[in-house]
């Protein structure tokens, strides 16, 4: 009988060690196991990791060639990408399903088991011994490496309640109560955050990854564990919180760098992908393909940000947040209205901002200018870095302020007389379409340059265009309570605040 090519259906009626003898089937080590289903993968073309966009070329093949050179690898980037989301995905490379001891707590394998408990079924029943099945999915262990994690949690202890219970002396290893690490045999184990993991802990694994040896509390077992192990870590932690130990470091076989999405497409890919988007909210609200780029543009400019930590690093949730609030930010505002649809706008985008000041680590001066502030900037930052893929950069037309071809100069003239438009936030479609079309000049611009496009988009067009000119210190932009207010930014700098103003300054 060929155990390879047996159905999962004939596996798991297979009930004895007899018949799973006979059906051929052989030991295999995990790496082993993980080696030659990732060769079919490859041979077959197949996607080895599903959802993980912008690692194709860079990642993706380093791992690769991690698990078939049958290494254990540590996953080294800041936070935020997909280090723990891969090593999940490892399990897909398992087989379907692994023979296992019946009541086993170490997964012992029938035919060459490591604790005492089956080697005493092995003993006692041989043929007989009956054998469970175990699937992938139970084959995946997790820890996040804490100051409090002890030696008891990963490797294990004497339990004195099991040696009461059972009358066994503390010197019999069946007192033992094993930790995570030997319950994870023919298992993928994963240390998350390892630095944070102290050093006393960090030096209790130097002989599991490669001798085998444990010792608990003066005993010194040999299980020959067969764990892939899979270590992450955060490159900040190496001096924040603490460190690899070298000799650990060591007998990490690869180490691996991971990396934020190289391009904002990748990186839309990845928020659309892992955003939490009801079917009613993209069924009733319409989103232009601008406001998606300007979410991932927020978190490339936090990247670059002088007031953001570098080292920290601006997690993919940050765009992944700021989508679904921008999505919550107009379904609120069409519920308020008792519409039945609408569209995103940029005055939605103050939704995002609680996602932004919970994402970001701010640097000494970006404290001092506080974390809403450098949210709105960074918001007015991707509107700055955008505008000029959509409208001619207004600085380039400076010295055109006099001339009428001019593509800026109605907008600006009329805000130069005096007038001003306050955008409030929470309008209704028609009320906001009307604000819009007040000013001279905006509509014919927007049709100028972006003829094709749909109504809604048009009108998100034409107050990206105010934003774009603020941006640009064409116009004057202040936030009100309940929206923005837009005015000649030359008033603006010489109007002389109100009486009430300067009293309370007082």
């Amino acid at each position: 009988m060929d155990y390879k090519s047996l159905t999962t259906d004939q596996l798991l009626k297979i009930d004895t060690l007899g018949e799973l003898k006979a059906s051929g089937y052989e030991p295999q080590s995990i790496k082993d196991e993980l080696r030659d289903n990732l060769m079919t993968k490859i041979r077959r073309g197949e996607t080895t990791f599903e959802g993980i966009w912008g690692y194709e070329d860079t990642v993706i093949p380093d791992i690769e060639r991690a698990i078939l050179s049958k290494h254990n690898m540590n996953l080294l980037g800041l936070r935020g990408q997909a280090k723990t989301r891969i090593a999940r995905q490892m399990t897909a490379l398992l087989d379907e399903y692994i023979p296992v001891v019946a009541g086993s707590e170490l997964n012992d394998d029938p035919l060459q088991p490591i604790s005492r408990y089956a080697k005493d079924q092995v003993n006692q029943h041989g043929d007989q011994t009956p054998i469970t099945w175990m699937h992938r999915s139970e084959r995946y262990a997790e820890k996040l490496a804490t100051p409090d994690v002890s030696i008891a949690d990963l490797i294990g202890d004497v339990d004195p309640i099991k040696a009461a219970s059972l009358k066994l002396p503390y010197s019999d290893e069946r007192v033992i109560h094993y930790g995570l690490v030997p319950h994870s045999h023919r298992c993928i184990f994963v240390i998350n955050e390892l630095p944070d993991l102290q050093a006393r802990i960090q030096v209790a694994l130097f002989n599991i990854l490669q001798e085998g040896d444990i010792q608990i509390r003066g005993f010194k077992l040999r299980l020959p564990l067969d764990i892939q192990f899979v270590f992450t870590a955060n490159p900040e932690d190496y001096t924040n919180r603490g460190s690899i130990v070298t000799p650990l470091k060591d007998r990490i076989d690869s180490q691996i760098l991971t990396h934020y999405p190289k391009s904002r497409e990748i990186s839309k890919q990845i928020t659309i992908q892992e955003a939490r988007i009801k079917e009613a909210q993209k069924a009733n609200i319409s989103l232009t393909p601008l406001a998606q780029d300007l979410i991932e543009q927020v978190a490339i400019e936090a990247r670059n940000s002088e007031y953001v930590d570098e080292k920290s690093g601006v997690s993919a949730r940050l765009t992944i947040s700021a989508f679904e609030n921008l999505m919550s930010a107009a379904e609120r505002r069409m519920l308020i209205n008792k519409e039945k649809n609408t569209h995103v706008r940029i005055a939605d985008f103050i939704g995002v901002i609680p996602a932004i000041t919970g994402k970001v680590e701010l640097v000494y001066e970006g404290e001092q200018e506080g974390s809403g502030i450098v949210a709105h900037n960074l918001v007015g930052k991707a509107v700055r870095s955008l505008f000029t893929d959509y409208f001619p950069k207004p600085d380039e037309r400076k010295k055109d302020q006099e001339r009428t071809n001019n593509e800026y100069k109605d907008i600006i003239e009329w805000f130069g007389e005096g007038y001003t438009l306050d955008l409030i936030n929470d309008l209704s479609n028609d009320a906001y379409e009307k604000a819009l079309r007040v000013v001279p000049g905006l509509s014919q611009l927007v049709d100028k340059h972006h003829k094709k496009s749909s109504k809604a988009d048009k009108l998100f067009l034409m107050e990206f265009v105010l934003h774009g000119l603020s941006e640009y210190s064409k116009l004057s932009k202040t936030g009100l309570d309940t929206g923005t207010r837009f005015k000649d930014l030359l008033s603006s700098m010489f109007s002389m605040p109100d009486m009430d103003d300067l009293s309370e300054d007082e």
